[in-house]
C-alpha cells in the first residue's frame, strides 16, 4: 500500500510540475506571438489572428499554472487568522478551506467540460479572423481545472490523515502579516 501512495505521489507530483512546464511554455509563445506581430507590421505584412491566439496562450498559461503555483505556494493565502489559532482550530479551519474550494473547483471543472463539449458538438468558431474552434482554447481551461480541482483535493485529503497541508515554501514571505 505504501509504495502505491508513493507511486501516486510522485506522479501528482510530476503533473503539477508538468503543468507548471506547460504554463511556462505559453508564455513564451505569448512572448513569440508578439515579437511575429510586431515583425509582420514593420514588414507590412498581415499576421492575422496572433492577438486571439495570444489571449488563448494567456488563458492556457493561467490555468496550467493554478495547480503548479497552488503546490509551491505562490498562490495568495490569507493566513493572519491561521497562524492566529491553535493547531486544532487551525485544522479545521484549513479542512474547511481546502474543502470548500474543491467543491468549487470541482463544480467550475464539471460546468467548464460541458460548456466546451457543446462548443465541439456545434462547432462553434471565434468570430474573428483565425476563426479557430473554440473547443480547443477552452479543453485547455477544463484541463487545467481537473488539476486544481485534483491538487485542492489532494491537499484536504493530507489534511484529514496527516494534519498538514503540502504546500511548500520556495518562495520568501514577501508580507511579514503570513
Amino acid at each position: 500500500m505504501a509504495a502505491l501512495l508513493r507511486g501516486t505521489r510522485r506522479i501528482l507530483d510530476f503533473a503539477y510540475l508538468a503543468c507548471g512546464v506547460l504554463a511556462a511554455l505559453c508564455l513564451i509563445a505569448i512572448l513569440s506571438l508578439i515579437v511575429a506581430q510586431m515583425i509582420a507590421r514593420w514588414t507590412g505584412e498581415i499576421f492575422p489572428g496572433a492577438a486571439n491566439y495570444a489571449g488563448y496562450a494567456m488563458a492556457a498559461a493561467s490555468f496550467f499554472a493554478f495547480a503548479n503555483a497552488l503546490n509551491r505556494g505562490s498562490h495568495i493565502r490569507v493566513s493572519l487568522l491561521l497562524n492566529a489559532v491553535a493547531a486544532p482550530v487551525r485544522r479545521i479551519l484549513e479542512v474547511w478551506c481546502f474543502g470548500v474550494a474543491a467543491a468549487v473547483m470541482w463544480y467550475f471543472t464539471y460546468h467548464a467540460y460541458w460548456f466546451t463539449y457543446w462548443s465541439w458538438k456545434f462547432n462553434e468558431v471565434s468570430q474573428a479572423q483565425d476563426a479557430t474552434p473554440l473547443w480547443i482554447p477552452q479543453s485547455v481551461m477544463v484541463i487545467g481545472g481537473v488539476m486544481l480541482a485534483i491538487s485542492l483535493t489532494d491537499h484536504l485529503i493530507h489534511i484529514i490523515f496527516r494534519g498538514d497541508h503540502r504546500i511548500t515554501r520556495d518562495l520568501v514571505d514577501q508580507s511579514h502579516a503570513e
